[in-house]
């Protein structure tokens, strides 16, 4: 007997959720959804359900940092397609997310019968974009180098950039961490090393690469 698919819908407004569940259930018979509100959230259901079919991601959501979630989801769980689900709506910003091996690309503007059609493809393994973007820039290959480094950090290493990222000093991030400053200070170094950089600075500055305007309307 086949199994139920399973998907992960990571999104901070629970409007937008119950929205993107209703859409799943309409696409996806007998689908078990998880939910999750934020990045951290996210990665541990990708952990935790290490056998998802789909992640819709919300590119906004707190702790995601513009692709850097998108980017780090996919250097650990690679055989998880991912939708990213975002008010940014140019054409360079989905371009971005594909190149940054999204499968596919929903505007939260569009109606359910859509997100649902987008759905079911991406789960058939065909990619989906509301429209083309034929004609916008590739990435530099700079960023793809970046992104790859990026991917190869450990869940904790990550969590570590992304707290440097808000410019939390070390004895903040292991106070958060609930760990001691030596270890905040062991992963500051394999990250540096990891991404290539000699500073906390130039690691901040290049996660911020990855960032994304905030969409102009939410939900």
């Amino acid at each position: 007997m086949q199994l139920a698919q399973k998907v992960i819908i990571a999104d901070d407004h629970p409007l937008f959720r119950a929205a993107l569940k209703q859409a799943v259930m309409q696409s996806v018979p007998g689908v078990e959804i998880v939910e999750a509100d934020s990045l951290s959230a996210v990665q541990g259901a990708a952990e935790q359900h290490a056998d998802a079919d789909l992640i819709l991601l919300d590119i906004h959501m707190p702790g995601a940092h513009g692709f850097s979630g998108l980017v780090f989801l996919r250097g650990q769980h690679p055989s998880i397609p991912v939708i990213v689900v975002s008010g940014s709506e140019e054409p360079h910003v989905m371009k971005r997310a594909m190149d940054y091996g999204a499968s596919g690309f929903i505007p939260k503007s569009a109606p359910l019968e859509v997100i649902a059609e987008a759905i079911t493809l991406v789960l058939q393994g065909e990619e989906w974009l509301p429209h083309d973007v034929e004609g916008v820039e590739d990435l530099p290959e700079e960023d793809y180098q970046f992104a790859s480094a990026l991917a190869s950090l450990t869940p904790q290493q990550f969590r570590v950039l992304t707290m440097l990222t808000e410019g939390l000093l070390n004895k903040q991030i292991a106070y958060e961490l609930n760990v001691s400053e030596a270890t905040i200070k062991a992963h500051v170094t394999a990250i540096l090393r990891k991404l290539g950089v000699h500073s906390r600075t130039q690691a901040v500055i290049a996660a911020q690469r990855l960032g994304v305007e905030p969409a102009k309307t939410e939900l």
